[in-house]
């Protein structure tokens, strides 16, 4: 495959990759859009994140971090996600599009174990945003990280958590390098939504051991 140069070529590959096929709203899932996910992986990748290294998408719905990372040069890229529907539109997108260095896995990430060392992982967990379970959520995927213990993590959360998280990840060692912000889009996919469309503030930690 020929070798991506510009980030407007990764977010055109990216925008091939469909939406959930079926949201669920107890995961709190929402599609990220293809020019936050191109930029934040192009950014991975101008820092020494991608090529070459071992990339773990946790709660990867549709695999587009993990599909960037392997488009960037990775050496290899593995997904995870508890929905079925999600892993298996994740896989299809992969084989089109002939990615052998790339695995998706259907489990919860809190039964997930990791038989090799990880450079790189990202995790956009639920943002607990709209309902008050989902309030929380986050710092499941944030402990596992810090078991998983990887040389970089990509974390995205909410804006109005940024305190609270540079502390939580500082007290676990681990040295917040960069603060990437984004306006995040949410539709109206989930019937106690009341607008059309809805722009969330988010962040997106790069934190190192």
């Amino acid at each position: 495959m020929k070798k991506i140069t510009r980030k407007k070529h990764l977010e055109m590959r990216l925008q091939n990759i469909p939406s959930h096929p079926n949201p669920k709203v107890n995961l709190e899932q929402y599609t990220t859009p293809s020019i936050i996910a191109a930029d934040l992986v192009w950014n991975a990748y101008s820092l020494g994140d991608i090529e070459c290294k071992n990339v773990l998408d946790l709660g990867c719905g549709t695999g587009i971090f993990a599909i960037a990372s392997t488009l960037m040069g990775a050496k290899l890229a593995v997904g995870v996600d508890i929905d079925k529907d999600s892993i298996e539109l994740a896989r299809d997108v992969s084989d089109n599009l002939n990615l052998d260095n790339l695995n998706f896995i259907e489990t919860d990430i809190v039964d997930f174990n990791y038989g090799s060392h990880v450079d790189t992982v990202f995790q956009n967990p639920p943002f607990g945003s709209q309902k008050k379970a989902q309030k929380g959520q986050d710092l499941k995927f944030v402990r596992k990280v810090i078991e998983l213990e990887p040389d970089v993590l990509y974390s995205f959360h909410m804006a109005s958590s940024e305190e609270f998280l540079l502390n939580y990840y500082q007290e676990n060692n681990f040295h917040i390098t960069h603060i990437f912000r984004y306006n995040f889009p949410i539709p109206k996919i989930y019937e106690f939504h009341t607008k059309e469309n809805q722009n969330i503030d988010v962040i997106v930690l790069r934190a190192t051991l």
